[in-house]
């Protein structure tokens, strides 16, 4: 199997890890109703058993566990999960916190619905595919939410070079996840879904933050330049501030389908 792109390695992945980057994981946007809507559809067999990977703060799950029997969502990051805990309604009867790898978790439920959102990219693919595919039920389905995306704001074309200039993963290349997998043969998409866009807002000092929950800006591995990082998209910003709040068009995109058989 062809490798990984390197920016997607295990030394990359671990710093979800850093109390910083779950702190700043709830200033993510939210993920569209129609994404958690679509994804509770996709469990149809009995029991509507659910597997989240990599559920970081249980953006995704929180909000799923209502409309299915159980979820068992796991994390490779202890401050993630206590943070899960923590939120809205992550103290559910029907969710199951489990602070395990991906690669390592047994996989002995059957599951009809297992989902990854913004995280299978951090996965050994070539260990975990093979098991996904074991795990599911007859008609199961393995979704994975490609993204939460804020509409282009305009002052992107300065924003884009400063990431560049500050993140910690120097080795970052723009990638598409799914070509990726189909690629090496591992997974056959069904069905692909873009949410309309939904008007949402957020403080500035929330928007800033939201970027230190991100790939490369981690707190703790920026050090000092954290600081440098923050005034420069604060004043980047300051411009389009209305009432000290920031103004965008929030949309999601859905891919799901089946493992292929390795």
């Amino acid at each position: 199997m062809l490798p990984k792109p390197a920016h997607l390695g295990p030394k990359y992945g671990a710093q979800f890890s850093d109390q910083s980057v779950a702190d700043a994981y709830p200033m993510r946007p939210p993920y569209p109703t129609q994404i958690i809507e679509t994804l509770a559809e996709l469990a149809v067999d009995e029991p509507r058993n659910v597997l989240e990977l990599g559920c970081g703060t249980g953006d995704i799950t929180r909000f799923l566990a209502p409309h299915v029997h159980h979820i068992d969502a796991l994390d490779p990051s202890a401050a993630m999960l206590h943070k899960a805990r923590s939120l809205s309604n992550g103290l559910a009867s029907n969710i199951h916190w489990i602070f395990q790898t991906a690669e390592d978790f047994d996989y002995a439920r059957t599951y009809s619905l297992i989902l990854a959102a913004e995280s299978l990219h951090w996965m050994a693919w070539d260990v975990i595919f093979p098991r996904i595919r074991q795990a599911l039920s007859p008609n199961g389905r393995l979704a994975i939410v490609l993204s939460r995306e804020l509409s282009p704001v305009p002052w992107m074309p300065t924003l884009s070079p400063l990431l560049g200039e500050y993140s910690t993963n120097r080795e970052f290349q723009s990638y598409d996840l799914i070509e990726e997998l189909t690629l090496r043969d591992l997974f056959q998409p069904d069905a692909r879904i873009q949410t309309p866009p939904q008007a949402w807002s957020q403080p500035v000092a929330d928007y800033i933050e939201s970027f230190h929950s991100r790939n490369g800006f981690s707190r703790e591995r920026m050090g000092d330049r954290a600081r440098a990082f923050d005034e420069q998209v604060a004043a980047m910003v300051a411009p389009y501030v209305e009432d000290g709040r920031l103004h965008f068009q929030l949309s999601g995109e859905l891919v799901w389908g089946r493992p292929r058989a390795l």
